[in-house]
């Protein structure tokens, strides 16, 4: 059991709160009117994605049994959205392929 109080766990609760709301309401009352660089604008276009894809790549090796099943459900799924499959499409295939190639190793090991 830990020893922390429900008023402490509220009180952090509050401050994180506090400070995801400030992160995504400051830009927008700092920055009023529209962004007319470039650069600026392109660079905060492709912020999210490079985010997400930082977040979730290195997941993805350490969210299977092995790193060559999650490489192998990877390599499938690149494969998959090169061609252009539904994101639907693209999430089966490669969970398929990750849950085949654990079975087989299962059967070599």
């Amino acid at each position: 059991m830990s020893d922390l109080s429900g008023g402490y766990i509220l009180l952090c609760t509050a401050v994180m709160a506090l400070v995801t709301y400030l992160t995504r309401m400051l830009p927008l009352v700092l920055c009023r009117g529209r962004i007319k660089n470039r650069f600026v604008r392109s660079f905060l276009n492709y912020v999210p994605y490079a985010v997400l894809s930082a977040m979730t790549f290195p997941a993805v090796f350490s969210s299977t049994g092995s790193v060559l099943s999650a490489t192998a459900g990877l390599a499938c799924a690149l494969a998959m959205a090169y061609f252009g499959r539904s994101l639907l499409a693209v999430a089966l295939s490669s969970a398929a392929t990750v849950y085949l190639v654990e079975l087989l190793q299962g059967l070599f090991h």
